[in-house]
């Protein structure tokens, strides 16, 4: 450690605006990142269709994806706390650029599926570099907000494909909407020029042994974190994925009813992960999340069951903004309760495990739909995994606003 330190002392601080440069980027990674997932949930019907499969066979593409998310977090996660933070960045947004232009190519389920898995690699290693370059540039007075900000690229991707879904796809079909995906390639370049290398990993810049023993001296911690980031991410896809298809088949509404519905509750998502993500520098991380999950419980019943389309729309809204509440405090949590010599493989590599554990979410929900319709199945998931997740939330530590560097008090 100490020849790293020698030649690297004193990083220069960012300025104000290279700090916002890499937010921008991180959000925008994680926006389009997400874009390129949920344009498949709008759609799982049509491709049903095309390729003479159940829905429940195109939902387990999505399984895919969120089963593989693991490997991309912990090959670009290592590569990022060892080498810096930036370039793996850059190739692992071009690698699920690429891959996402050619699911719309597929020809078949069988290559449909295993392109799902390979996107499911390079969206797993997009969040832990991303969010840990995005929490390292940011003031940890606010770092709750800018968490909120950072993690809500998630529901911009979801308004983005629900817009793409009612523009795009009526008139020129699927396989278009994946075609959209390889936009992102075009972030590179803003990275490239504008964004530079994090600060905190400057300091540290650890080598492969420290990275090891880090790992190895909290492994409790890491524990934890998994079975966290599992009942998040069930929260999640638990209410996100078969909604859609809730909405066409159980309440018979059209593709551009579906899509302004998913709007409307992404504009909630999006008002919960920064009003929850502000709450939790004043609150606390842990309060904040438990909060938002508890109350997402208690509004289930408004979320599935309402006899008019206005009321589902506000119950639609109401469930995004506490379920995106929840998930907004993440990045900051995580970075906080992760070392700095391994920030970025810890933290991505626990979220993309969570992913893992909870991947089979929209399957078993597709399953449980066959058996009791799609409003009792998203009822009973939805109930049972917010209160659960919560129960989590408060089962373990926080370091609200701790330094995000090696050596720093805090």
């Amino acid at each position: 450690m100490d020849e790293h330190a020698a030649g690297t002392a004193a990083p220069r601080p960012l300025s104000r605006s290279e700090a916002a440069h890499t937010l921008v980027a991180s959000f925008l990674g994680w926006a389009l990142d997400a874009f390129d997932f949920f344009v498949l949930v709008f759609v799982l019907p049509t491709i049903a269709r095309e390729f003479h499969c159940s829905i429940a066979d195109i939902a387990l593409t999505i399984t895919a994806t969120l089963a593989f998310r693991p490997l991309g977090a912990l090959i670009f996660g290592w590569i990022a706390d060892r080498y810096g933070r930036r370039v793996p960045l850059m190739a692992d947004i071009m690698f699920y650029s690429v891959v996402e232009v050619l699911s719309g190519l597929a020809p078949s389920y069988r290559t449909f599926l295993v392109l799902r898995a390979l996107y499911g690699a390079g969206m797993g290693g997009e969040w832990g570099v991303g969010a840990s370059l995005a929490m390292e540039a940011v003031s940890a007075r606010s770092r709750g907000f800018f968490s909120g900000l950072l993690q809500e690229g998630y529901a911009v991707g979801y308004l983005l494909a629900a817009a793409a879904y009612f523009f795009v796809f009526p008139r020129f079909g699927w396989r278009a909407l994946f075609f959209l995906g390889g936009v992102p390639a075009l972030l590179t370049l803003y990275i490239f020029a504008k964004v530079p290398e994090s600060e905190a990993w400057e300091r540290t810049r650890p080598g492969a042994g420290e990275i090891v023993g880090a790992i190895r001296a909290n492994l409790p911690s890491f524990v934890y974190l998994v079975v966290l980031m599992t009942m998040m991410n069930f929260i999640s896809h638990g209410t996100q994925d078969l909604y859609p298809t809730f909405l066409q088949k159980q309440r018979g509404l059209d593709s551009r009813t579906v899509a302004t519905i998913a709007l409307i509750y992404n504009v909630g998502a999006l008002s919960g992960g920064l009003i929850f993500g502000y709450l939790s520098d004043r609150w606390g991380r842990r309060r904040s999340m438990a909060t938002a999950a508890i109350l997402g419980a208690l509004i289930v019943p408004a979320w599935i069951y309402p006899s008019t389309l206005a009321m589902l729309a506000v119950g639609a809204f109401l469930m995004q903004f506490m379920v995106q509440g929840a998930w907004g405090v993440i990045p900051a949590h995580l970075a906080e309760l992760s070392p700095p010599e391994v920030r970025g493989l810890f933290s991505g590599f626990a979220y993309q495990l969570g992913v893992l554990f909870a991947s089979s979410a929209a399957f078993g929900e597709a399953l449980l739909a066959e058996r009791m319709g799609y409003a009792g199945a998203l009822a009973m998931v939805a109930t049972i995994v917010l209160i659960v997740a919560a129960i989590v939330i408060m089962a373990g530590g926080e370091r609200k606003g701790s330094a995000l560097h090696a050596g720093a008090g805090g």
